[in-house]
């Protein structure tokens, strides 16, 4: 796509336009140059380093962080009892559940709103000391206020990681290997919700107030990553956009060490051009210019509507009413120990992001949403009928009977079955889709896509037990049912495949509609190249 088009795509731009007219030739010229540098040989097609991948890993205990707040609470939930001076009531329940997603939220805007001007690793660092901030606060509390208020601070930690940490590792990892570079980041955070399940469970059997333990240990990870930070380099792309090309040739060549000079001074050439093709010195651009550009540039806003409306299918379609409330589900259902029921469920979500882990890369990301969002809706389905069975008291959401019998089987069993498509699927490549949004909107479009995380998990949290009341379970996870149905109906038409795809060449997807056909096209003329891509091994 050329810069005169990109730019003449709305109208509001024709002033935007006309002061990079004199660009255009520059651009051009880099065009060539850049073109005859990659016949030298691409950077890509260079074995990455085992520091790519140790950079990965460290990053992603940020999303350690944030499955450990959603795993812990759920059995939080059924031994904290008086602790807090009452027992608490389901509105009190609801509201010290949904704080960490408001939380969440404003931490994923402020995170948003400054990654590009101080990189990506301060707001990890910020991130960091709020959690642990926040889980002082919860350890230390003896009313619902301060609780609350810990749970809201552990929450704008919890939501400036999330939002950065995806971010990072997209723009570190070799464009073979960032599928499961970024899938990595939510086995860390299956990894924490099983953790905190299997604690939580432990931790109901002492007497007392152990519940608190459950909590304080999760500052643990928090001071880990603030330490392993320091190891790791800022993002290339970041680096560049701040003109600090030869910073970002250390970190290519960190990443690529068999790349030659000529490869990295391609690879930074060719995000120099798709900086340029976008706007003049974007670290010069206002954020609320970004901000426009998303609403205002058709493309730009095709992409970061196609990420924003996966990431709402990921909280709508219900799982983390599994997570922060699976104990008081299976209770609801009328299992003797839900505590222990409940790390059947964070144990399938984390195997089953190994899965991810180990399939998103080779099959793609179309074809496993496809597959994966339609298995939630038929599990969600089963268990909505399987609830008319059994018999709640909607006053108390406490079962009526003593034998359940096979409809608290038929439940078990359709929620860990919808469980393993959802963390085999739509819970990775949610995060996955920050690969969509160009360059120059990426944080802020990546902050808008955290947004739609959290502002759909409020919902979610601050509802699921008064739904469960007001139209009973049948109906409440019938609705889910729906989310999910017509989620698949949208990534079937309007989400384009990009595996393999460098970062610089997605921006063309989006240049004609959704891009589904064009990605199809795509992947047809470069087979041989995503064919390599899954055969070299995970130690390169």
């Amino acid at each position: 796509m050329s810069l005169n088009k990109y730019c003449g795509e709305d109208d509001s731009y024709e002033k935007e336009k006309a002061e990079q007219v004199e660009h255009v030739d520059t651009i051009d010229a880099e065009k060539g140059h850049l073109q005859d540098a990659s016949e030298l040989s691409g950077i890509e097609d260079t074995a990455a380093s085992k520091a790519a991948w140790l950079i990965s890993i460290t990053v992603s205990i940020g999303g350690l962080l944030f499955g450990y707040d959603t795993g812990y609470i759920s059995s939080v939930l059924v031994t904290i009892g008086t602790s807090l001076g009452h027992t608490l009531s389901s509105s009190e329940e609801e509201l010290v559940t949904s704080l960490t997603s408001g939380g969440a939220l404003i931490g994923a805007v402020g995170a948003g709103l400054t990654a590009d001007r101080f990189g990506r690793r301060w707001p990890i660092w910020g991130a960091c000391i709020l959690f642990v901030l926040g889980t002082v606060l919860q350890t230390c509390s003896y009313s619902v206020p301060q609780f609350a208020v810990g749970r809201f601070v552990v929450g704008l930690g919890v939501g400036s990681a999330a939002m950065v940490v995806p971010l990072y590792i997209g723009e570190i990892a070799p464009a073979k290997y960032r599928g499961r570079m970024v899938a990595f980041n939510n086995m860390s955070v299956t990894f924490g919700q099983l953790l905190a399940s299997a604690i939580g469970a432990g931790f109901a059997q002492v007497k007392g107030e152990a519940w608190r333990a459950t909590v304080g240990i999760g500052a643990a990870p928090a001071v880990a990553l603030a330490a392993l930070l320091l190891l790791c380099p800022e993002s290339p792309r970041q680096l560049v956009s701040h003109g600090d090309n030869a910073s970002a040739d250390a970190v290519l060549q960190r990443i690529y060490p068999g790349s030659t000079t000529e490869q990295r001074e391609a690879k930074i050439r060719s995000i120099e051009l798709s900086l340029q093709e976008a706007t003049h010195a974007m670290s010069e651009d206002s954020i609320w210019a970004t901000i426009k550009r998303v609403f205002t540039t058709p493309s730009t806003g095709r992409a970061v509507l196609t990420a924003c409306v996966v990431m709402a299918i990921s909280q709508l379609g219900g799982f983390n009413t599994l997570m922060y409330y699976a104990a008081k589900l299976f209770a609801i259902v009328g299992f003797n120990n839900p505590t222990a029921v409940g790390i059947t469920v964070s144990g399938t979500n984390f195997v089953f992001s190994v899965v991810n882990l180990l399939v998103v890369d080779r099959f793609g990301r179309r074809i496993i949403l496809t597959t994966t969002v339609l298995g939630m809706g038929i599990c969600m389905l089963i268990t909505a009928v399987a609830f008319h069975y059994i018999p709640v008291n909607l006053q108390t959401l406490e079962v009526e009977t003593n034998n359940v019998g096979w409809p608290g089987i038929v439940v078990l069993v359709t929620i860990i079955c919808y469980v393993a498509c959802y963390s085999s699927g739509v819970a990775t490549i949610a995060w996955i889709g920050t690969e969509l949004i160009p360059l120059e909107v990426r944080a802020v479009g990546t902050m808008m896509n955290t947004v739609t995380c959290w502002s759909t998990n409020i919902i979610i949290s601050s509802t699921f037990l008064s739904m469960m009341k007001g139209i009973t379970p049948s109906g409440a996870f019938g609705f889910y049912t729906g989310i999910c149905f017509t989620g698949w109906v949208f990534v079937v038409f309007f989400f384009p495949e990009c595996k393999g795809m460098p970062l610089e060449a997605i921006r063309e997807v989006f240049s004609d509609g959704f891009g589904v056909r064009y990605s199809k096209k795509w992947q047809k003329e470069h087979k041989n190249e995503a064919r390599a891509a899954t055969v070299t091994s995970f130690g390169h």
